[in-house]
């Protein structure tokens, strides 16, 4: 360290790095996002969470047709590539996007009509093109798409199609508000049954807390798997997709709030004969202020990070559900619902651009958890 660098407390003569003095009077929040920007996953995960939630928020302004859009003409259409450039009447290279159209191949044995990209018709695309109707943000009419084929009528299929013709790449951005929300919904119910129930267990003890912790218990013995396929397969058929949305994020929740309630419980007893919650009770404080002001403030680094962690558990069972049947079901549109069609051996052999939804999956968890560890990490005193 250079003469330049260093400074000489005149308190104590030790030599002090005043980059080291300036952050020791920054704020708790500035060095909590400093040391959240050292776990390099982490902000890479929080800037791909970011995108997703942006899509989610603008699907129908993103992808080029409605969920329940299809064409029967074009099952099982291969994706078909992008292209930015084109050759002029002059053979001069220009700068215009488009992708080939389909060409049918039948076959003369088995009469399977299969389709095949076609280099000579050529689609073009566009910013800004008029398309299917919407509401963006849910309550905005709209017609705009960010891009797609400027006659909307030409077949456009970025990701391919499934079996009855549904363009898959409009259909994985109108998946991704369904499964990404069922996570944020389910974490937050099980957050407040948690921290509720967790809190109210270690914070007065006793019979009430013998109680509570029973009831974790049960909770906790019952095998995951076989308690949301029995519950999701107990829900009346005649419900309409809303209706079911919002139960299987209560059936979500109803398991994922046991280890926050376990985590919350113990943090209450470490602390609640801390001088300073004994100096709160003894000047007055109400024992809502004591746990809301005082005990739970202490470590919601702790909760926050316990809660970008549960999100990823929440995607995936709803994915599985879904995958299994037993979830959502059409017309609702999410990824597990979407890898439905990914369950026969047609998928694997001749198209596997179904099981694309599976990679929406895996980089959403991937992200959640990164940023997660990243939380965590920050919010570690001794690792600051």
């Amino acid at each position: 360290m250079s003469t330049t660098d260093t400074t000489i407390d005149t308190g104590t003569g030790e030599i002090v790095d005043p980059r080291l003095a300036a952050w020791a009077d920054a704020p708790p929040s500035v060095l909590f996002w400093r040391a959240f920007r050292k776990h390099k996953l982490a902000v890479v995960g929080l800037v791909v969470l970011s995108f997703i939630y942006l899509v989610a928020l603008l699907a129908g302004f993103i992808a080029p047709r409605q969920s329940e859009w299809f064409n029967v003409d074009y099952t099982y259409a291969p994706p078909q590539a992008l292209h930015f450039f084109d050759t002029d009447e002059a053979e001069n290279t220009v700068f215009r996007p488009h992708v080939y159209g389909y060409a049918l191949e039948v076959d003369p044995n088995t009469y399977e009509i299969t389709h095949t990209i076609d280099p000579e018709q050529k689609i073009p695309l566009g910013l800004f093109v008029k398309g299917d109707g919407y509401k963006l943000l849910g309550f905005i009419p709209a017609d705009i798409h960010l891009f797609g084929p400027l006659d909307p009528d030409q077949p456009f299929y970025l990701l391919g199609a499934d079996k009855t013709g549904h363009d898959l790449f409009s259909r994985i951005i109108h998946g991704t508000r369904v499964s990404m929300t069922v996570g944020l919904i389910g974490v937050a119910l099980a957050f407040a049954l948690g921290v509720t129930l967790g809190g109210i267990s270690g914070y007065f003890g006793g019979v009430v807390d013998t109680v509570i912790q029973r009831i974790v218990e049960f909770f906790m013995s019952i095998p995951t798997l076989p308690l949301w396929l029995g519950l999701a397969a107990a829900l009346p058929t005649n419900w309409d997709p809303l209706q079911r949305y919002f139960a299987i994020t209560v059936i979500l929740a109803i398991m994922a709030w046991t280890d926050l309630a376990r985590v919350v419980r113990g943090r209450f007893i470490s602390l609640r004969n801390e001088e300073f919650i004994i100096a709160a009770r003894l000047d007055g404080n109400s024992r809502k202020r004591v746990i809301f002001r005082h005990l739970l403030p202490s470590f919601t680094s702790h909760l926050v990070a316990s809660l970008t962690l549960s999100i990823p558990g929440m995607i995936l069972a709803e994915t599985a559900l879904s995958f299994l049947g037993l979830g959502l079901q059409p017309p609702i549109v999410s990824w597990g619902v979407l890898l439905q069609d990914a369950q026969n051996i047609r998928t694997v052999a001749t198209a596997p651009w179904l099981l694309l939804p599976a990679v929406a999956v895996v980089l959403a968890v991937l992200s959640l958890n990164f940023v997660g560890d990243g939380l965590r990490d920050a919010a570690d005193p001794y690792k600051q």
